[in-house]
């Protein structure tokens, strides 16, 4: 007897669906034998937690018997959660744009028997509307012709698949240097909007990988207008609708060009992310805004976004109480009613609140008239405002918490805590970091291989490469900070899982998918972005770290291979590849930086160092010499005659190592840059 088998699910987005009417399955063997057996399609449906749409067809279509029914009689009914199984998604999002259309979730999607696409599209509305079908009228339709021409349905996901199989050659017509790149560079800085920042237009989105490029970009070729352009962007973030100026933390883009209206969801990515690029940019600006905001958003993370064990949680909703950002926006009078007359006057103009609001007759707090703080009494007695209204939010109906914990979401915040913790000086950020790395390293963990998510006890879906990816990254970022062998140990046991299970040969490049991953049609591989990097950028960069470090040549010939194979990608579309361009700048110009003995006293060279924005540098703090035992890098690196000294190496040639903190900035400021 068909049945809704959701509960047995660990996923918070799944679990969501486990009453619908809709005898749904999850992916798995189970699911697509039994759509073999009873000869039925397969609508697959792909969202998350945290996705308004996915609601809206949830509400509408999932909740409804009518709709449930003819769903039941006519499909084996596969629901997916796109974190959970970002390879299965990345397949059929493939699909749905070699099928012309934009994509975006929910993902609706149409198989066959073996698993092959044949068509598809995203949101459907119950009835007809937003210049879309009735979905039911869609279902009916799709099962006919899967009925009655079986040969068209086979011609098209013969072609969908062959598509999503293709291979680029290799191709030198891309080679990455410093002409192309500082082009590039400048060709990027025309495209942010002067005033509000970001990319021209709207929607917007804090498009990582794009700006991380661009600021590289900035310092390497000292491009003032790029600099600028970073910087604008993230103070307009700072300052908009987008961030959170009660809890803190970043929704996931905003639907305008000023930043103002956010779609209310929080994900854990984007704050890792925006926290790692603002500290690059204030360790050169000295920003205060962005000191504050990246403080505010750590604070978030830690009072609202570690799951158990110390991992970190995936996401907050954008809805509550089935209303899309109600949470987070307030009416004049709920503001006075808890500041008193007085401070609500001094808030509301601060935080741009009215009485007529600026999101559906409420106010979504904002900044955006000053891109500055205020003095520091002004500052101090808003915090207290704030405080006072935060504890009045926490009353309110939360949105939906998805607490799974997943492997390369926790990468990216654990490289990006330690970055921060590094910088500021603050420990507590370090172990956060460290707590994290543990929960994924032991917990997540199955003999030598990691398992993508992890909640409730249970690890579930098997690892992308960016899990691996990811999690290397946070290693060698953690080894930096503390230089406890544990992590570059780590880094390098998983490199070789994925050098083993994961390099496609002869293609080159890493695969989504291990080589013993049964339940995907297709192994894809990827160099283009989406809102994390892709696996492949990420592991430029690691290689690259890893042949400064440990002098072992293979590991930057990889390195190599790996950008090599994308060239065709390349050549036609850069942007596409913005990840993969700021990572080849570490096989362009690698950069280590060592200081010995620093006790942080007269000299503090440590503070030279931070000082300044260097970009892709690995960077050691020791406080004493590690002689032989560590890695060629730092091994036999001492102070000089018992002082504070400096070694900075740029690829395998170094500087005489140096105890003057002005000649170690002059160097510094020469090495990261190229006329």
């Amino acid at each position: 007897m068909s049945e809704n088998r959701l509960r047995h699910e660990t996923s918070p987005y799944l679990l969501q669906h486990q009453d619908n009417p809709v005898h749904w399955w999850a992916w798995g063997p189970d699911a697509l034998a039994e759509a073999k057996r009873s000869g039925k399609p397969i609508l697959l449906s792909v969202g998350y937690a945290a996705c308004h749409w996915c609601h809206v067809m949830a509400h509408e279509s999932f909740e409804d018997a009518g709709t449930a029914s003819v769903m039941n009689e006519l499909f084996v009914n596969i629901k997916v959660d796109r974190e959970e199984r970002p390879d299965i998604d990345a397949i059929y999002m493939g699909a749905l744009h070699r099928l012309g259309q934009q994509g975006g979730w929910p993902m609706t999607m149409f198989l066959d028997c073996d698993a092959r696409p044949f068509w598809g599209g995203t949101y459907f509305p119950k009835t007809s509307g937003w210049g879309r079908p009735a979905f039911v009228d869609v279902l009916h339709r799709v099962a006919e012709i899967f009925q009655s021409e079986p040969e068209k349905v086979s011609i098209n996901a013969k072609a969908l698949v062959g598509a999503l199989s293709e291979s680029d050659e290799k191709s030198h017509a891309a080679d990455v240097t410093d002409a192309l790149l500082r082009e590039l560079t400048a060709r990027m800085a025309r495209a942010i909007d002067p005033v509000h920042g970001g990319i021209a237009g709207a929607p917007k989105f804090p498009q990582w990988t794009f700006f991380w490029l661009l600021w590289r970009g900035a310092i390497r070729y000292r491009n003032e207008a790029a600099k600028s352009a970073v910087i604008t962007t993230l103070e307009h973030m700072c300052q908009g609708g987008i961030y959170d100026h009660l809890g803190g933390g970043f929704a996931r883009y905003s639907v305008d060009e000023r930043w103002l209206v956010p779609h209310f969801e929080k994900m854990l990515y984007d704050n890792a992310l925006l926290v790692d690029l603002m500290t690059e940019v204030w360790r050169e600006t000295k920003n205060p805004l962005l000191k504050a905001r990246i403080a505010e958003t750590i604070g978030w993370l830690e009072r609202e976004m570690i799951a158990e064990g110390g991992g970190f949680a995936a996401s907050l909703d954008a809805d509550s109480e089935g209303k899309e950002g109600k949470f987070y926006v307030w009416s004049a009078a709920e503001i006075s009613s808890v500041l008193g007359q007085d401070d609500a006057a001094v808030f509301s103009r601060t935080y741009g609140v009215t009485p007529a609001g600026n999101f559906e007759g409420r106010t979504i707090l904002n900044r955006l008239e000053s891109q500055e703080l205020l003095a520091p009494d002004d500052e101090a007695r808003l915090g207290l405002m704030r405080q006072k209204l935060l504890e009045a939010r926490t009353q309110r109906i939360r949105p939906g918490w998805d607490d799974k914990v997943l492997a390369d979401w926790n990468g990216l915040t654990i490289a990006a805590l330690a970055r921060a913790g590094r910088v500021f000086d603050h420990a507590h950020w370090v172990t956060l970091a460290d707590e994290a790395f543990t929960f994924v390293a032991e917990k997540m963990t199955v003999g030598d291989r990691l398992v993508h998510s992890y909640r409730n006890g249970r690890g579930q879906a098997p690892a992308t490469a960016s899990d691996y990816a990811n999690m290397i990254w946070a290693a060698l970022r953690l080894f930096q900070v503390t230089s406890a062998p544990k992590y570059l140990n780590a880094a390098r046991r998983w490199t070789e899982v994925l050098d083993t299970h994961y390099w496609l040969e002869p293609r080159g490049g890493y695969a989504t998918t291990a080589d013993d991953t049964s339940d995907v049609i297709v192994r894809l591989r990827s160099g283009t972005d989406d809102a994390t990097p892709s696996a492949n950028a990420m592991m430029v960069s690691n290689l690259a770290s890893l042949a400064l470090l440990t002098g072992e040549r293979s590991y930057l010939e990889r390195a190599e291979e790996t950008l090599a194979s994308f060239r065709a990608g390349l050549a036609r579309n850069l942007l596409g590849h913005t990840g993969l361009l700021a990572a080849s700048l570490d096989l362009l110009a690698p950069q280590l930086i060592v200081v010995v003995g620093d006790d942080g006293g007269p000299a503090n060279l440590t503070r030279q160092v931070t000082a300044l924005s260097l970009p892709g540098a690995l960077e050691f703090f020791l406080k004493s010499s590690i002689a032989a035992i560590g890695p060629p890098a730092l091994a036999g690196k001492t102070a000089v005659q018992e002082k504070p000294t400096a070694y900075i190496c740029n690829g395998p040639q170094c500087s005489a190592p140096t105890t003057d903190a002005g000649l170690l900035t002059a160097i510094l400021v020469e090495q990261r840059s190229t006329a």
